[in-house]
């Protein structure tokens, strides 16, 4: 097997509504595509070549803070964090500057982790 390229990442949601105001009106994102009934269904949202998807259609399919976590590349790392900030958005990770990035991690409305990343130049 070969793997070319990442299809989607998806986080468990349990309410859907609820999960896409903070995708849509917090992080900004728009649906691409959207499967299913406002309450157990699947949205996706297209990133540049990627896609994040939330969804609430498996019911053994739940969320946690302490799984894996999607990283989103920002244009303005400062002002996003200012705005998830004014937002209320709990942080897992405040953020932090490594040799290569800054980076932060927010929890989404069921505790799954987002990552907020800006690459540094070079």
């Amino acid at each position: 097997m070969k793997v070319i390229e990442i299809a989607f990442t998806c986080y468990p949601v349990t309410d859907l509504r609820r999960a896409r105001r903070f995708y849509e009106e917090v992080l900004g994102l728009k649906q691409s595509r959207f499967f299913g009934t406002e309450d157990a269904g699947f949205v996706e949202y297209d990133i540049g070549s990627g896609t994040l998807a939330i969804g609430n259609g498996a019911p053994e399919w739940k969320p946690s803070p302490g799984g894996g976590s999607a990283g989103l590349e920002v244009e303005d790392f400062d002002g996003a964090i200012k705005q998830l900030k004014a937002s209320g958005c709990r942080f897992h990770l405040e953020p932090m500057e490594t040799p290569v990035c800054h980076m932060a991690v927010v929890a989404d409305p069921d505790g799954n982790s987002v990552t907020i990343h800006r690459r540094k130049a070079g």
